[in-house]
């Protein structure tokens, strides 16, 4: 189900100098996260909609309810229990809808914080995969995905926009709608700054969200 990142031996082949392609974005998906970015001064987090053929190809991308600032972003819990009603009633697997972790940092850096990396491994490391994919100010990105199947582990992948899948013109008026519905923007406090987002700093704070779909948990 990877497609050209396939999995072999528990992990993925299409790490940095592999070979493999490793995440790709639609145009319509990049053009999409680009205008989300930079709608604001705050970080924006999204979960992305993966092909159903190809898992690290992200077609689209979704907004949920969340309190945002220049250096961290924290999701509504009920938002994202009805986000899992709603594309289990749309008959997607949750691999292709919550497993691809994609956030936004409003400053020069793509790398990932301390606490970014924390909260990827304890929200979504009961998954037998998942990726965080980070797109900065500059246009510099980060993805790694890591993964719990067979030995676990985890591995750093390129980012890239896949102009060789057909897309649809942009859509600015549904994503501002779409912005203006689930982001709110909070003070930064503590005396900080936006400056404070080139800095070393926390970008998340959601708690852990677990929810059933027929039956079985599911984290995210």
């Amino acid at each position: 189900p990877f497609g050209a990142s396939e999995v072999s031996g528990g992990g993925p082949s299409g790490g940095g100098g592999s070979g493999g392609r490793g995440v790709r974005l639609t145009s319509y998906a990049m053009g999409k996260l680009v205008y989300l970015r930079d709608r604001g001064d705050s970080e924006i987090a999204c979960f992305g909609i993966s092909n159903a053929d190809d898992l690290l190809l992200i077609e689209d991308l979704v907004l949920i309810r969340q309190r945002a600032t220049a250096v961290s972003v924290e999701f509504d819990d009920d938002a994202v229990a009805d986000y899992f009603d709603r594309q289990a009633d749309r008959g997607l697997h949750p691999q292709r809808f919550a497993r691809v972790w994609v956030h936004t940092h409003p400053g020069s850096s793509a790398t990932p914080s301390i606490t970014d990396e924390r909260t990827f491994d304890r929200v979504f490391g009961c998954a037998d995969w998942s990726v965080m994919c980070i797109l900065a100010a500059n246009g510099s990105t980060f993805a790694r995905m890591q993964f719990a199947a067979g030995p676990g582990g985890s591995v750093e992948l390129p980012v890239s926009v896949d102009y060789s899948v057909p897309f649809a013109g942009s859509d600015q008026k549904a994503w501002a709608e779409e912005y203006d519905a689930t982001v709110r923007i909070e003070p930064l406090g503590l005396g900080l700054s936006k400056n404070a987002a080139n800095a070393s700093r926390p970008t998340v704070t959601d708690d852990d969200v677990v929810v059933e779909i027929d039956g079985i948990p599911q984290w995210i």
